[in-house]
């Protein structure tokens, strides 16, 4: 009359060893039956629910049943990882979008492996950001389905001379860019039934909500501004994703 589905026999092949070099192991996420394991210095896939590899000659990999809990791992390519900051891990549906503070860079993981979506556009704003930050907190906005990445400190940044409060920035799949700072930090959020909801100061709140007043978030009202750039140069034709321009 016992099913044995909650032993863990340490005699048993139910443990993995990692390559130490990688760092400590901070989030593990299961994506398509296999888990994703996010260390300080490396992302990593291991395979699950009684799968294994075996690498032929030619080098691919046949599939084999195994009594193993975990089998092959198969490190991402790029030399990233999530330093020591899982809270910055969300996810929507396969993709992964995470924070890498020690690289200074923020990453996505999807089907075709890991990019730098920093690179976007914020190369250098998040490369000298990163490293002030206290907490790097992701959530993930389904209503506009937007990446939010909220840079959180205790101090404001300050960088040749320069203070900069605490900020959240969106990355937005649609645009394939990131599309706004916002003036709202949360201290976690989540998507849920088509809403999108965050904590603030032990209080839970809805976003996009029929009965609360524009620009205004926690309670406290704050003005919007949209900033336009464009290249100096007169003489030519910019091409831009949302905006079109032509100068003669």
């Amino acid at each position: 009359g016992v099913n044995d589905l909650n032993e863990f026999n340490m005699a048993e092949k139910i443990t993995k060893n990692l390559n130490p070099t990688y760092g400590s192991i901070q989030a593990l996420k299961t994506r398509d039956g296999d888990i994703v394991v996010l260390a300080e210095d490396k992302i990593l896939k291991v395979m699950s629910s009684g799968k294994d590899a075996v690498f032929n000659a030619d080098g691919n990999a046949q599939l084999t049943a195994t009594d193993k809990v975990l089998g092959a791992t198969t490190p991402f390519a790029g030399e990233y990882g999530i330093s020591k900051n899982p809270e910055s891990l969300t996810w929507d549906s396969y993709r992964l979008y995470f924070a890498d503070k020690q690289r200074g860079a923020v990453l996505r993981l999807s089907g075709n492996g890991i990019t730098p979506i920093s690179d976007v556009g914020m190369k250098t704003y998040f490369r000298e950001r990163l490293k002030l930050c206290d907490n790097i907190i992701g959530t993930f906005d389904g209503v506009n389905g937007e990446y939010n990445l909220t840079l959180s400190t205790n101090t404001k940044f300050t960088t040749g001379g320069t203070s900069h409060p605490s900020a959240t920035v969106s990355f937005n799949e649609q645009s394939k860019g990131w599309t706004s700072f916002k003036s709202f930090i949360p201290s976690t959020g989540v998507s849920v039934n088509g809403k999108y909801i965050t904590a603030n100061t032990n209080k839970v709140w809805e976003h996009y909500s029929d009965t609360a007043n524009r620009n205004t978030f926690y309670g406290i009202g704050y003005s919007s501004e949209l900033e336009v750039i464009f290249n100096d140069s007169p003489d030519s034709i910019k091409s831009f994703k949302t905006i079109n321009y032509e100068g003669s």
